[in-house]
């Protein structure tokens, strides 16, 4: 057994048409933009000469192709708990528009109607953790936005809903871990993206955007 504590490395899937516009994607299987594929073949540049003792996906499509191109799809293994949150009766409506109806409303606060509660998901993320945390050796996960949020949060053993804390831009690249011992979990590296990537990721004040799904 190696003394060398692992790391967990987190990608968020690249750009679809939903997250330019702002609106929530759950379950809805969009596919990466033209942009959101050449932001996952950068994904790939950096992690390039990376050794990993395993690969999981989300099975929705974005998640899959980002792997793809990042050029682990080969031996990536599904795993349906990378799912991005189930919105409910938000899928498909943006911040905006859920608060015109219901002021004051916080996704990691309040959840969604017919969709999963923080502490839903947050469960999710602990089944997630318990996984990655049995495998000797650094892996690496492809999902969503909010699921990667929630899985940070419940990594360094905060509540489900301060996962509003950590802002994720798209093809970014994240990572868990510890610093002396596995007692002390911590984030080694967050959102980390190409410069250029990062600037066209400022949204304008008022935009209503999520930075998820």
């Amino acid at each position: 057994m190696s003394d060398a504590l692992p790391i967990i490395y987190l990608a968020r899937h690249g750009e679809t048409a939903w997250t330019v516009s702002g609106h929530h994607t759950g379950a809805t299987d969009l596919p990466l933009t033209a942009r959101g594929e050449a932001e996952a073949i950068l994904l790939a540049e950096r992690l390039a000469g990376s050794t990993f003792a395993a690969v999981y996906t989300s099975p929705l499509a974005r998640a899959v192709r980002t792997c793809e191109l990042a050029g682990f799809g080969d031996r990536a293994e599904v795993d349906p708990d990378l799912r991005e949150w189930s919105y409910g009766a938000y899928e498909g409506r943006t911040t905006a528009d859920i608060r015109a109806e219901r002021p004051g409303w916080q996704l990691f606060r309040d959840g969604c109607p017919k969709g999963e509660s923080p502490d839903q998901i947050g469960a999710r993320a602990e089944r997630t953790i318990r996984r990655v945390r049995a495998i000797e050796g650094t892996v690496l996960l492809f999902s969503s936005g909010h699921f990667l949020r929630v899985l940070a949060a419940r990594w360094l053993g905060l509540e489900p809903r301060m996962g509003r804390c950590f802002l994720l831009g798209t093809a970014s690249l994240s990572a868990l871990g510890y610093e002396h011992d596995r007692s002390e979990p911590v984030i080694r590296l967050w959102d980390e993206m190409p410069r250029a990537q990062r600037s066209t990721e400022v949204q304008p004040r008022g935009h209503g955007k999520e930075a998820g799904h």
